[in-house]
């Protein structure tokens, strides 16, 4: 029974998605903030108890990215839509998963056997992206507000979406072309 905790959170994760996206649909800034620290703290907790436990899964593996992406698109469409953060940073944020999604499966259908792993500008990319979503937040529940603060975390967000998108592009598409093809014909 304990193997299955992890993925029982991970799922819980993404079960939290729709009552955020209505939670934000209806102003409930401040519940709103509470579910989505509850989410991260499920994160946090599937993680610990796969590795501590060891009953990391492959289902496990692929539910989490997945969970993450969609609380952070959930929120991400919603505030963009309830003009809390920049429509176009959204479709910059999204524009950059599709693309790194979409080159997965192609190397997946190409070389079968791919390990992607998240780049150090892809870790701060994802810490930026949160911290945003929590500060916008915090100020929508009109719990603190700090001046300039969103602007500044939407400029870090776009500046490490787009670095990060062209950094997976080089390194498991240009790069990695030439290394499996040093001699390309013509």
């Amino acid at each position: 029974m304990l193997s299955q905790v992890p993925n029982i959170l991970t799922m819980l994760r993404i079960a939290i998605c729709p009552a955020l996206v209505l939670l934000l649909r209806d102003s409930s800034y401040d519940l709103a903030l509470i579910l989505f620290f509850v989410a991260g703290i499920t994160d946090g907790l599937d993680g610990y108890i796969a590795k501590k436990f060891n009953c990391a899964s492959q289902l496990g593996a692929i539910l989490d990215p997945i969970a993450d992406k969609l609380l952070i698109a959930s929120a991400y469409i919603m505030l963009a839509i309830l003009q809390d953060i920049p429509f176009w940073l959204l479709i910059v944020v999204m524009f950059r998963d599709l693309v790194i999604v979409v080159g997965f499966l192609v190397l997946v259908a190409l070389r079968n056997d791919v390990k992607m792993t998240p780049t150090y500008v892809s870790k701060i990319n994802t810490f930026l992206q949160i911290a945003l979503m929590v500060v916008v937040l915090v100020e929508k529940a009109n719990w603190l507000t700090i001046p300039m603060f969103v602007d500044v975390l939407i400029f870090g967000v776009l500046i490490t979406t787009v670095v990060s998108g062209v950094q997976y592009v080089w390194l498991w598409g240009i790069k990695q072309e030439k290394v499996d093809n040093p001699f390309p014909d013509g």
